[in-house]
């Protein structure tokens, strides 16, 4: 068996001179050399005697509201996947329950600088934990000592002194850790605390020619793919790798899945850990313009206010986001917006309506069926039909108009109060100046050619159908 001692006289503390970073969920300390020279690492247990007679679901069903200690004589195996010999670990094993396509993961924390060195990458473990403390914190079971504060008992470290008894190496050879590649939509708790990698990933822009970690602090870089995605690796600030520059490129990148709650980020054990090679990601678009979503109805109802709404269509054979889309209402004779709505929530389908109403619950009481977005009064869905509109897209330009801007609509070609304004079928394109040609308008005056017939919902009416 191997005993490693820290002396701070002609040996100058060469194994354990680092200061090492916590890295255990965002809480990190500094820990220098041991001075005291009868300070002893504990001794490397290689075994063949044991077995694991429990699963990692049933220790942690053991847990029900409080850190207890565990009586059972329960035995668990698993593949150390972390390595605290780059620093950017301290404090913490972590192990997985296969060496590949791992199905679940755990820690186990310790008072024990060096894990490295006794368990390396691809050990197989065995953990007696009779006498251990189970917790849970934000989310995340624990194992190890107990720490006491305020009369309140969690898990702590577990003190080298007592390691040997609970923590064992399988006699067998260090096996190699496959790990488990994801996307970063596909991350959940099954994968927490095993080892993972992600492809196609690069820093994102506004942190390229950061280092690592800032000096002696826990770090967040975020990670982005080419879907705009993003993903935090955790640095430490004690890590050997602190001070280097981020990559600039693209490319993929292992590391331990850490969770806290539902928020999960990525450490690597060292530099190896990150290959990026490849060319970085085109610049992401996700906001765009087509003249062939345009406003294909506008409603009044003679009889009832309520069911008033307005249509838009897309007339391309494709979906469109409105990411940065809206619709703007000029009421009467206004040259300043009087309302407007934001449509980046939402894609318009191809060949597709999308209704809009100031009431939602009388829309679907009178047409029978729910508007696509509801909005509020005096919106521009809830116009009383002398109002001007206009479709705006992501860049500020005008696609669609309705009215002239500036032009009270009573008495005009461009008025349907108590009525109804509807494009006609053959319009497949948008039309930022107003043209009546394009347009059938029903009102209650008839003036300026349009007709003079008031409409009632719902029989007069088409919402959702071109």
């Amino acid at each position: 068996m191997t005993k490693i001692m820290c002396i701070t006289t002609s040996l100058k503390c060469k194994l354990l001179s680092r200061a090492w970073g916590v890295l255990v969920f965002g809480l990190w300390a500094f820990f220098g050399c041991v001075k005291d020279p009868d300070y002893k690492m504990p001794e490397t247990n290689c075994t063949n005697n044991l077995t694991a007679n429990a699963s990692y679901a049933e220790v942690k069903g053991l847990y029900v509201d409080k850190t207890l200690q565990i009586q059972e004589e329960l035995i668990i195996e698993g593949y150390v996947n972390s390595s605290d010999q780059s620093g950017n670990f301290f404090g913490v094993l972590y192990f997985q329950d296969r060496p590949a396509n791992a199905t679940e993961g755990f820690q186990i924390e310790l008072d024990v600088r060096d894990t490295h060195l006794f368990f390396p990458v691809g050990s197989k473990i065995l953990i007696a934990l009779k006498g251990l403390y189970l917790g849970k914190s934000k989310g995340v079971y624990k194992l190890g000592g107990q720490f006491t504060s305020f009369g309140n008992i969690s898990v702590g470290r577990l003190p080298a002194a007592v390691m040997d008894r609970h923590l064992y190496r399988d006699c067998a050879d260090v096996v190699t850790i496959e790990p488990k590649t994801l996307e970063i939509g596909e991350v959940d708790e099954r994968f927490a605390h095993t080892l993972v990698r992600f492809k196609d990933l690069e820093v994102r822009e506004d942190q390229l020619g950061l280092p690592f970690a800032n000096p002696k602090e826990a770090t967040s870089r975020t990670l982005v793919n080419c879907l705009d995605e993003e993903l935090i690796m955790l640095n430490s600030g004690y890590a050997d790798f602190q001070a280097e520059q981020l990559p600039a490129l693209n490319g993929e990148i292992t590391g331990v899945l850490l969770r806290e709650r539902n928020t999960y980020q990525l450490a690597i054990r060292d530099l190896g850990d990150v290959d990026f090679t490849e060319e970085r990601c085109a610049e992401f678009v996700d906001e765009f313009t087509s003249n062939k979503v345009f406003i294909s109805e506008l409603a009044d109802p003679n009889n009832n206010a309520e069911a008033r709404f307005v249509e838009l269509y897309n007339a391309d054979s494709m979906p469109l986001s409105l990411k940065g889309w809206r619709l703007l209402r000029y009421t009467n004779a206004n040259v300043e917006v009087s309302s407007a709505i934001d449509l980046s929530e939402f894609t318009i389908g191809a060949e597709s309506t999308f209704v809009i109403s100031p009431n939602a619950n009388s829309f679907t009481s009178v047409y029978g069926f729910p508007p696509d977005l509801g909005v509020g009064k005096n919106s521009p869905a809830d116009s009383n039909g002398d109002d001007n509109f206009q479709l705006v897209d992501p860049f500020g330009t005008v696609i669609d108009s309705f009215g002239v801007v500036g032009v009270d609509g009573t008495g005009t070609n461009h008025e349907f109060e108590d009525g109804r304004a509807v494009r006609n079928p053959n319009v497949e394109e948008a039309n930022p100046v107003y043209t009546f040609s394009e347009w059938t308008i029903y009102n209650d005056t008839g003036g300026s050619d349009t007709i003079n017939q008031p409409q009632n919902a719902p029989e007069d009416f088409s919402p959702g159908v071109r």
